[in-house]
């Protein structure tokens, strides 16, 4: 078995990318941590700014709270590195990175114009409550009105060609274990309280693959997250399938 992992690890070979965040995010809480201190310092310039002691101090407790819980997902992701917990790993050559990014660009494009769409119609029926209601200002309220439309068509319709881009500079590796997965440069895990698996399916079409859709609990309640991962011809999907699905 340990050779195994060993013949494993010797054959991926992958930055674990989750370990730059908690880097940074440990940089960042150093920063502040020296930010909320500077107005007890004795230093004349920075003496009673206790509002930047308190943004510090908050801005310092959250990137250590981030940290944390990266730290958590480089071992898992590393234990797919290391072979610890992998059921099956391959490679995406350009052909079919291309093919996979387009159809996530799709679905993206598809989804922010739906969203742009409502928030659009909700925010010129309230906006024009207010315009019809005041006596004074209602110019103001209707430039106000066109900047947020403009601002939110900017990431509704910017964001998935930035993904786009993102995506094909990725590395098209693809890692999967048993409550694990890093999919061209992107980690998912299912393995907290109230997550899980909630569908394993052999996909023909838009592309060969495997769709997994996990499941994750939050403050607002459950949510589901499909991830559609093509797959090369070799790749004994229905072997992998199995697996997944063992209890």
């Amino acid at each position: 078995m340990k050779k195994d992992i060993e013949i494993i690890n010797n054959q991926i070979k992958l930055e674990n990318n989750q370990n730059s965040i908690v880097k940074n995010m440990l940089i960042a809480s150093s920063i502040f941590g020296i930010l909320m201190m500077l107005p007890f310092s004795g230093i004349e310039f920075f003496e009673k700014s206790f509002a930047l002691s308190f943004i510090s101090m908050w801005l310092f407790v959250s990137s250590l709270v981030i940290a944390w819980m990266f730290r958590g997902r480089a071992k898992r992701l590393q234990s797919l590195i290391s072979g610890d917990s992998l059921l099956a790993n391959w490679e995406l050559d350009m052909d079919m990175k291309r093919e996979y990014v387009d159809y996530f660009f799709v679905q993206e494009k598809e989804k922010n114009i739906a969203i742009f769409t409502v928030i659009s119609i909700m925010a010129t029926i309230i906006f024009g409550m207010f315009i019809l209601v005041i006596d004074d200002g209602k110019l103001f309220m209707f430039l106000a009105l066109i900047f947020l439309i403009l601002f939110i068509a900017l990431f509704a319709f910017g964001m998935p060609y930035y993904y786009r881009y993102s995506n094909l500079k990725g590395d098209g590796k693809v890692l999967i274990g048993k409550k694990y997965a890093y999919i061209n440069g992107y980690f998912h895990n299912w393995d907290f309280p109230l997550s899980g698996l909630s569908d394993v399916k052999i996909m023909k079409k838009p592309f060969n693959g495997i769709r997994i859709v996990y499941y994750y609990t939050d403050r607002t309640l459950k949510h589901s997250e499909e991830l559609f991962i093509p797959a090369n011809k070799n790749i004994d999907l229905n072997k992998l399938k199995i697996e997944l699905e063992k209890k």
